[in-house]
């Protein structure tokens, strides 16, 4: 019996390393916390609500008009609710069926632009209507659930933008809209983070790479797994130290 006990502990001082590793990559909550998605329905905002339920977080996904794959998820810890982050009365209604604390605000829902081949096509009205969504959306969404995220604990606040927001690295023309929309909630975050560092919430920008999805096309290297899951180990250093950094999915900080 003695033999046997011993047999045990060797094996797991043994093993212990091996699982540590892959634990620590994708740590899990020592108790339920809560997260929010926008953009919940298809891409990059679904592939977040799988690993985080996988995780043990309870989720609020947010879907504008079509639930997508989330009306096949069966899981008790995943609400799924209406948000058209260009209503004011939507998120203030989906802001309203959230009760609890709220620890990782994932602000995705997004869209893409006319990939204008040059100035003469740039659409006025759909500009607009881009920045309405990518930079003003983010910020409705925070201004709703800033009550939620306010409380003792660190409430960690992912901002998902673009390489392509950065003016630093615009090196042609193109998706001026779309450009210019990440632009803008890379202020708007860089503003808002100075102000919520007092009520314990960090918020980082974060570039998920170039992802095969809707959006990133075909063509683009890096599938959706790998994005999020390297977005998550960032998160994971999330700090008020670090408040407001533009940071690509592995880790490299980017250029403003």
């Amino acid at each position: 019996m003695v033999g046997t006990i011993l047999l045990f502990f060797l094996s797991m001082i043994m093993i212990g390393p091996v699982v540590n590793k892959y634990y620590h990559y994708f740590p899990r909550p020592k108790f339920m916390q809560t997260a929010v998605v926008t953009g919940a329905n298809r891409g990059l905002g679904l592939e977040w609500v799988e690993q985080l339920l996988s995780q043990g977080y309870k989720v609020y996904a947010g879907y504008r008009s079509d639930k997508g794959e989330l009306a096949n998820m069966d899981n008790d810890n995943l609400v799924v609710i209406q948000l058209d982050v260009k209503s004011n009365e939507s998120v203030k209604q989906f802001a309203g069926k959230i009760g609890e604390n709220i620890d990782l605000l994932i602000n995705n829902a997004g869209v893409g632009d006319g990939r204008w081949q040059n100035l003469n096509e740039i659409d006025d009205e759909q500009s607009l209507d881009v920045i309405d969504i990518n930079a003003l959306g983010p910020v409705r969404v925070v201004q709703a659930l800033y009550q939620n995220m306010n409380h003792d604990s660190l409430t960690k606040v992912a901002m998902i933008s673009s390489l392509m927001g950065s003016i630093d690295d615009c090196q042609s023309g193109r998706s001026y809209a779309y450009r210019a929309s990440k632009t803008a909630l890379n202020m708007f975050t860089v503003a808002m983070k100075n102000e919520a560092l007092k009520d314990n919430i960090s918020f980082a920008i974060v570039h998920p790479g170039w992802v095969r999805t809707g959006m990133g096309g075909s063509n683009a290297p890096l599938e959706m797994k790998e994005s999020v899951a390297g977005m998550m180990e960032v998160l994971q250093t999330q700090t008020l130290e670090n408040t407001g950094r533009f940071v690509q999915y592995d880790g490299k900080i980017l250029p403003w």
